[in-house]
């Protein structure tokens, strides 16, 4: 009886236990369910603060709805440490004005390129001589948050609000080979001695035609002029140096212009257009040269020279040849030369020129201070932009091997093939 009563006991007790237990485990699996609700809860606002984004695609949200050990790991993914945040690649928007001249085509890739090698992301854009597609395309990277921007402009003047923008988000402009017009937003200008250009074709005209002999000897020479864009800064430049050369032989009647079109506004072509040059040179001929007694065609640029030898050869395909100048060693100019059918381009190593620009994106991306040798042409009428302003250099049929080809800037298979 006794045996029996001690075992009821020791049932009951262990029973009591049991159930303390349950209750205990019970409790338990409710704190830990409460704990992991709470987690959930809270998540949204620990990724916000954390810098997360401030709603989650589906996906995100599927991943965060299954709470496991991992999570804390998937929180500090959405947190980078500060250092990270720091390091974050900066982008450089390159806007070019068009790709129908094989120089920009050069300058926007070797930008790009030596940019990308220094780790920066860039976004390379041509407006196709189509100033409403730049001004479009320079909104573009604003709005995707570049740090710097290099702009070589079809229309400075048109891009005075875009610039003002990115003034108030606090990026670095930088003029590439044209300078940016009416505007403060300008941080910085890259180009070549664009007045020394003009000097360096007025100067070989007064040499190979012997200017200052046909002047003791009252000889002349018939001279018209196929001179840059109205909207390009440079080309205003570049008519200086030309005239600074030419205008002495114009007053005592070495060189005639049988047009009488001298002016920078007589004989601007906008939009450097090739065909407007060869237009331009036909209407020449009719009228004033129908014997193709033109000695000189002083062109600006390759393009019109491409134009004029057009023109000449449907009109004259007989006569002797003008003496023809041009601009920027384009491949086409170099078999002119080579053929006698130009006389000389100017080169512009767009190598020198896209590492200038270069070391000066990285300068105001780096907190540096940039290299300029320029301080006093360039007044955009708002400021005098400081500047770096490379050297170009003629060629012509005697020295384009050893300067080009020797060079490395063409091989002979990539100008004669």
């Amino acid at each position: 009886m006794n045996f029996s009563k001690k075992a009821v006991f020791s049932h009951e007790k262990t029973a009591f236990s049991l159930k303390k237990i349950l209750c205990y485990n019970e409790r338990m699996k409710i704190r830990k369910i409460l704990c992991i609700l709470l987690i959930l809860c809270a998540l949204p606002a620990l990724v916000s603060c954390a810098g997360g984004p401030a709603s989650a695609s589906n996906e995100e949200d599927a991943a965060w709805s299954k709470p496991d050990e991992d999570y804390l790991t998937k929180l500090s993914e959405q947190n980078p440490a500060d250092e990270d945040a720091e390091t974050e690649q900066k982008r450089v928007g390159v806007a070019m004005p068009t790709k129908t001249s094989e120089r920009w085509i050069n300058d926007g890739m070797n930008i790009k390129a030596k940019l990308e090698t220094l780790g920066y992301e860039v976004d390379l854009q041509y407006a196709d001589d189509d100033i409403d597609l730049q001004v479009s395309q320079i909104e573009s990277m604003i709005r995707n948050g570049v740090n710097c921007l290099v702009i070589a402009s079809i229309d400075s003047t048109r891009l005075t609000d875009v610039l003002a923008q990115a003034k108030a988000k606090g990026i670095a402009v930088i003029a590439y080979d044209r300078l940016l017009m009416d505007t403060d937003a300008v941080s910085y200008y890259a180009s070549f001695d664009n007045k020394a250009v003009g000097t360096l074709i007025g100067n070989y005209i007064v040499e190979k035609m012997d200017l200052p002999g046909a002047t003791a000897a009252k000889k002349s020479y018939t001279i018209e002029f196929f001179m840059g864009s109205p909207d390009d800064n440079n080309a205003v430049f570049l008519y200086n140096g030309v005239m600074e050369a030419l205008r002495p032989y114009l007053d005592n009647g070495a060189l005639i212009c049988r047009s009488g079109r001298t002016k920078f506004e007589e004989t601007c072509i906008l939009r450097w257009s090739e065909f407007t040059a060869e237009e331009r040179c036909r209407k020449l001929i009719e009228e004033f040269y129908p014997q193709g007694d033109l000695d000189i065609a002083c062109s600006a640029f390759d393009g019109f020279a491409y134009g004029i030898l057009t023109a000449w050869e449907a009109k004259l395909p007989n006569a002797k040849l003008p003496m023809i100048t041009g601009q920027d060693a384009e491949k086409p100019a170099i078999r002119n030369l080579a053929n006698d059918k130009m006389d000389m381009t100017i080169y512009k190593d767009t190598r020198v020129l896209a590492s200038k620009c270069v070391t000066m994106v990285q300068a105001l991306l780096e907190n540096g201070e940039p290299e300029i040798n320029d301080t006093t042409q360039y007044d955009n009428n708002v400021l005098t932009v400081p500047s770096y302003l490379c050297d170009p250099v003629v060629i012509d049929k005697d020295n384009y091997e050893e300067i080009l080809i020797k060079g490395g800037y063409y091989t002979r298979e990539q100008l004669f093939q």
